[in-house]
């Protein structure tokens, strides 16, 4: 692999989502041409819209200025067409849908489009990079890439397979610093990557504290944030990071722990809630009940 971070000059998004919408943003606010494609045009104006919104947080934070901000935004171009995006990535970010047999096909795709050499990187949270290697025709240049919120919980992890180049690691987790991040590696494959491990351990004990009827969402979440003064808990977690995702990893466990907390998710997804991203979720947004005064402590007069 002769590819340095300096080859690095474009890089393309697969997935307008909620993680590829920022993964995005940051390449572009980062220096990076930023292509982001997805097969559904209408996500490209909420897209940008959730875009314009970080980065009035971000100037409101001092950590961005209205120059940088039109800078980072005119790096940045959608499309529908892939083989157009493809053409000249050096780096590919895909945020597809957490399902297996849905991003196979789109690294198929992607390997007779792209150049020879393409790096190759997967958003993915629980799935395993070997699990889709083969399927990107390169799989020596195919690693996960697996960013959190990427403006607040700023840490991105590195999990080769394998056959990944090494070369490719010290790339990414040098990429990593410039994109912002805090670079993580993960030394062998494993589901849940690290945080993810901590995470779905503490979502799954307030999933079975909620299915097995012991306390209700609210209370679960009072608990948590209570003793460890946090401004959300579980449930509001997994509004933030999107019920759909959280479906599709817990509906691949086969515990009955696991299968029950997938029922529960399945029921709201059935109502449309799918957390922030849709405006209800276990709680409605943009102002949910646990960010109101007595949610904790009774609003004492």
């Amino acid at each position: 692999m002769d590819t340095t971070l300096a080859n690095i000059q474009r890089v393309l998004i697969i997935g307008a989502g909620t993680m590829g919408l920022r993964i995005g943003l940051q390449a572009a606010w980062s220096g990076f041409d930023t292509i982001i494609h997805d097969i559904d045009p209408a996500s490209f104006d909420a897209a940008r819209k959730v875009q314009r919104r970080i980065i009035r947080h971000l100037i409101e934070q001092g950590l961005m200025d209205e120059a940088g901000a039109e800078i980072a935004l005119a790096r940045i171009h959608f499309t529908t067409n892939l083989a157009e995006a493809a053409e000249y990535a050096d780096l590919v970010s895909e945020s597809v849908v957490e399902d297996l047999e849905i991003k196979r096909a789109v690294w198929r795709q992607l390997a007779g489009l792209c150049p020879a050499h393409t790096i190759f990187t997967t958003n993915t949270s629980y799935l395993l990079p070997s699990q889709m290697a083969e399927d990107s025709g390169r799989p020596e240049l195919f690693c996960a890439f697996h960013f959190h919120d990427v403006f607040h919980a700023n840490v991105v992890d590195i999990m080769p397979h394998a056959g990944t180049d090494p070369r490719v690691c010290e790339l990414l987790m040098e990429l990593g610093t410039r994109l912002r991040q805090t670079p993580v590696f993960v030394k062998r494959e494993a589901p849940g990557y690290v945080f993810n491990q901590m995470l779905m351990a503490l979502i799954g004990a307030a999933g079975a504290l909620v299915t097995h009827d012991v306390a209700s969402i609210e209370d679960v979440d009072r608990s948590w944030m209570g003793n460890f003064k946090m401004d959300m808990g579980p449930f509001g977690i997994l509004d933030a990071i999107g019920l759909d995702t959280a479906w599709h990893v817990t509906r691949n466990q086969q515990d009955p722990r696991s299968k029950r907390f997938a029922e529960l998710l399945r029921s709201y997804l059935d109502q449309g809630k799918k957390g922030v991203k849709s405006g209800a979720g276990f709680y409605t947004y943009p102002d949910p009940a646990y960010r109101q005064p007595g949610f904790i402590h009774p609003v004492t007069k």
